[in-house]
């Protein structure tokens, strides 16, 4: 597909020349970083405010879950929009727009008096955080393209692999501190501060997009983005994420909705000048395709463990949560450490099968977990699932950033991310449906087999798949 006419996002006609020994320092990096570290810890930062939100604005427990269902939803589905956007508008400009609504979310939430405010603050918090792994991608892309590099450092993505991905289980111990020092509130005004920092970092550190060619009109703007495969994607992934948030009791009109939606969807896209989603190109570029699926089977059971382990330390082993949350910041530390090395060497199919390899062996260990076993069990299973992000997210965000086409990078990145926050909803399900009437011994070990299964297939797709992008032609 031919780069957008309306705007000059990633390459074109820069004449920017950044030396090779410079391109990719600290300032540069910094705020791409910081902005993409806020997603995941949003997601699981509030998990330990929800009983006290509760308490302070006067409403069931159960009602303020809808505050994670929120941030949920609207990431899944921005991700792949912010990076079409910043295709078309330019990455950076994208970028500063997430950052300031982040900060807007944040500030609406810490002032906020009822849920309605409460979750309007989690979906601009989710939207603007949303912005930021996508448009680092292509910020990084142009990046290399201005210092005569073929590709960045591997250094540079796995440190936003790090930031964007394995930072996820900090927000349970770091919420916990909050809510404790600060109040429940906190959780939201924290967004601020480091919004305005990043905010301040784009500005000075990060260069400013080319310009736009022409003004672009409301109606060539809705077709460069393809305004109506948005539209039909967002609601086809709304209705998929309701039905499985709802769960185990099944309202499977949504599941109808949600099937028709996409079926819809296909030939839309196939009309579209500038599609949203390529199903041609998904359909020949079998190697990306896989990237999504192994990448959504593994935080499936990332997840699983993340929220589903953490319940039963606190309802069998009468864990407190900021105790369980600290009981899993190994697995953010052994991530981090694998993902450093295995991303300065560009690796795919070692660490991706090394990943489900990892999987298989934690999901395993998950049922010698008992009530009477050692608890430093769990401190090895969460282990075994810190090898299986890190090697899951170095190896397929090398895959994708060289499957992908260049002028699609933006919203290929993002569908990566909604691919993970598909296993993340999913794996709420399953939680759901097993502990649905209590957290047992039983019920963890049907989760180790159901994850069983799971790693399984993560294997079998991570050996046979193939991970080589398609020829391209060469570039003139």
């Amino acid at each position: 597909m031919p780069a957008p006419s309306g705007a000059d996002p990633s390459v074109a006609n820069r004449d920017t020349a950044i030396p090779r020994d410079r391109a990719f320092s600290w300032r540069f990096t910094t705020p791409l970083f910081i902005g993409s570290a806020l997603n995941p810890v949003n997601s699981s930062l509030i998990a330990t405010a929800l009983l006290p939100i509760a308490h302070g604005i006067g409403v069931p427990v159960g009602q303020t879950a809808a505050l994670v269902t929120a941030l949920y939803l609207a990431s899944a589905i921005a991700q792949p929009t912010a990076g079409k956007a910043a295709e078309v508008l330019g990455p950076r400009r994208v970028f500063l727009a997430g950052i300031v609504l982040v900060a807007a979310g944040g500030l609406l939430g810490g002032f906020a008096q009822d849920l309605i405010t409460l979750l309007i603050s989690r979906v601009l918090i989710g939207l603007g955080t949303s912005c930021a792994y996508p448009t680092a991608m292509l910020l990084i892309r142009r990046r290399a393209h201005d210092a005569g590099l073929d590709k960045p450092p591997g250094g540079v993505l796995g440190g936003l692999q790090i930031a964007g991905i394995a930072t996820a289980s900090l927000g349970l111990p770091v919420g916990g501190l909050l809510v404790g020092a600060l109040g429940w509130r906190s959780v939201f005004l924290i967004n601020v501060p480091v919004g305005l920092i990043a905010l301040a970092a784009t500005l000075r550190w990060v260069l400013p997009d080319g310009p736009l060619k022409h003004p672009l009109r409301l109606r060539e703007l809705a077709v460069r983005l393809d305004a109506g495969g948005i539209a039909g994607f967002a609601a086809a992934m709304t209705a998929l994420l309701l039905f499985l948030f709802f769960l185990p009791t099944a309202h499977w009109y949504l599941l109808a909705v949600s099937a028709v939606l996409w079926i819809a969807l296909v030939p839309w896209e196939l009309r579209a000048t500038a599609p949203f989603l390529d199903v041609r190109m998904l359909r020949s570029n079998k190697p990306l395709s896989s990237t999504y699926l192994r990448f959504g089977l593994a935080m499936l059971c990332q997840y699983v463990v993340l929220y589903g382990i953490t319940q039963w330390v606190e309802g069998v082993r009468g864990l407190s949560e900021t105790q369980a949350g600290l009981l899993l910041l190994p697995m953010t530390l052994v991530s981090g450490l694998v993902i450093s090395p295995l991303a300065r060497r560009n690796l795919v199919r070692g660490p991706v099968i090394a990943a489900a390899i990892a999987c298989v062996t934690g999901s395993a260990g998950v049922l010698v977990l008992s009530a009477s076993a050692w608890i430093g069990w769990v401190v090895i299973v969460t282990l075994c699932f810190g090898l299986v992000v890190g090697f899951a997210s170095a190896g397929n965000q090398t895959a994708l950033y060289a499957q992908a086409p260049p002028e699609q990078l933006g919203t290929a990145s993002g569908l990566l991310r909604t691919f993970g926050y598909v296993g993340s909803i999913a794996s709420s399900a399953i939680t759901g449906l097993v502990f649905h009437t209590s957290v047992s011994d039983p019920g963890v070990h049907l989760i180790a087999w159901i994850m069983i299964g799971i790693s399984l297939v993560l294997l079998l797709v991570s050996v046979l798949e193939p991970v080589s992008p398609p020829a391209r032609p060469p570039r003139h």
